[in-house]
């Protein structure tokens, strides 16, 4: 459940305020397609939004605060896919699940390109905010992959030697990096169909142990 949202002054947002910080991040988004968050300024917000910086400064103390909160409700968006992990993976039921979830997944990224990627880029240089941010979006994911291994530990089906949490935090960086760079690799001939199917078998077969 997301927090109350106040000003930076600590005043709870009525409903023009917390409709101008919405039009202030979504700017921010849009700015994030063609620009770096390095290059990013509180005037270019403003000017997209027809207000002034003055107002920016109302409820972000800088970009990479407007940029830090835009991640965070990105993060939420992935939640969801919880769900698809909670069912059974078993035969071809579930490598239709592995490939449902690989698919939501991909397409959650190209819904949320700009964001993600200065998330990652933010989190990779240092920036311990972005980092959490990061971590804490992707625990679902995790999580659940690695309890997917645990049941196939149990069943004897995958080898006890495969730590589960470890499995599980490879996948999730093979699912974000084909994710995020799938649009290259469709310029040397890899279809997105192709691409899910593939990193869907990967990651079924590595947590059932089964081909599925």
């Amino acid at each position: 459940m997301t927090s109350e949202v106040v000003a930076l002054d600590g005043r709870s947002l009525g409903k023009r305020g917390a409709a101008t910080r919405r039009r202030l991040l979504d700017a921010t988004a849009t700015l994030l397609e063609t620009h770096g968050v390095r290059d990013l300024r509180v005037v270019d917000i403003a000017r997209e939004v027809g207000t002034s910086p003055a107002t920016f400064y109302q409820y972000f103390r800088d970009v990479e605060e407007a940029v830090l909160a835009l991640a965070a409700e990105v993060g939420e968006d992935l939640a969801p896919i919880g769900e698809l992990l909670a069912r059974p993976w078993e035969g071809s039921h579930g490598l239709a699940s592995a490939r449902e979830l690989v698919d939501a997944f991909v397409g959650y990224w190209d819904v949320h390109r700009a964001v993600l990627r200065t998330r990652n880029l933010a989190a990779q240089e240092g920036d311990h905010r972005f980092r959490t941010v990061r971590i804490d979006a992707l625990r679902p994911l995790r999580e659940g992959l690695a309890a997917k291994v645990e049941e196939a530990q149990k069943a004897g089906r995958v080898a006890p030697e495969i730590t589960p949490m470890a499995a599980a935090a490879a996948l999730a960086a093979m699912m974000e990096r084909m994710a995020a760079f799938h649009v290259e690799l469709e310029l040397w001939g890899v279809e997105r169909r192709d691409l899910v199917e593939t990193t869907a078998r990967i990651v079924f077969q590595t947590v059932t142990g089964s081909l599925g």
